[in-house]
């Protein structure tokens, strides 16, 4: 059975970093559900791309997981911050163990405000840096994993990231030949 990946999303969110993380997802065969946490599913990403949504948080709030990986952009990381839905899932998937991505403004906007990144190594984009009080350790490496989360600084390093997640996922020998064959 594919592993499936939640990949909420809001107005204003990164669509290189959105993107990047569904495309290479798809590419290593992970079944990958973009979520809506708006009312609609057609969004008007941070520099004007409109991205549509697969359905809304709502409807995949009761369904399996295996990751759960959040693009940044401002404000649309406010928007995932504030979802109580997705809140939740994050919540519940974090005291399984399962698998947390997070990019850009996401691993401080949304999973630092909500407690989860305490006594984790991680990253962001560096305006966010001061914004992250629980950290065990801001590193400044492009991608980071420690335990169950990966987390990255932005668009730039959304590749990165991206194969990270399959690496997790799928196996290190399936993310070393994808990342070959999309010349990473």
């Amino acid at each position: 059975m594919a592993k499936r990946v939640l990949v909420p999303v809001a107005h204003s969110s990164e669509e290189i970093e959105t993107v990047c993380i569904i495309d290479t997802l798809r590419r290593a065969n992970v079944e990958v559900v973009v979520a809506s946490v708006e009312e609609g599913l057609v969004l008007k990403m941070s520099r004007g791309v409109s991205i549509v949504a697969d359905c809304l948080i709502e409807e995949v709030k009761d369904q399996s997981f295996d990751c759960i990986a959040l693009p940044g952009g401002m404000p649309g990381a406010n928007s995932l911050r504030d979802c109580t839905t997705l809140k939740d899932l994050l919540l519940s998937h974090s005291l399984a163990g399962k698998l947390i991505g997070a990019v850009c403004a996401a691993p401080a906007v949304v999973l630092g405000t909500h407690g989860l990144l305490k006594e984790v190594q991680a990253t962001c984009n560096p305006a966010f840096v001061d914004k992250i009080d629980c950290l065990k350790e801001h590193m400044e490496k492009r991608v980071v994993s420690d335990r169950n989360f990966v987390t990255s600084r932005g668009p730039g390093t959304s590749l990165e990231f991206a194969i990270e997640l399959v690496k997790h996922l799928v196996g290190e020998e399936a993310a070393t030949a994808l990342a070959n064959t999309m010349l990473i």
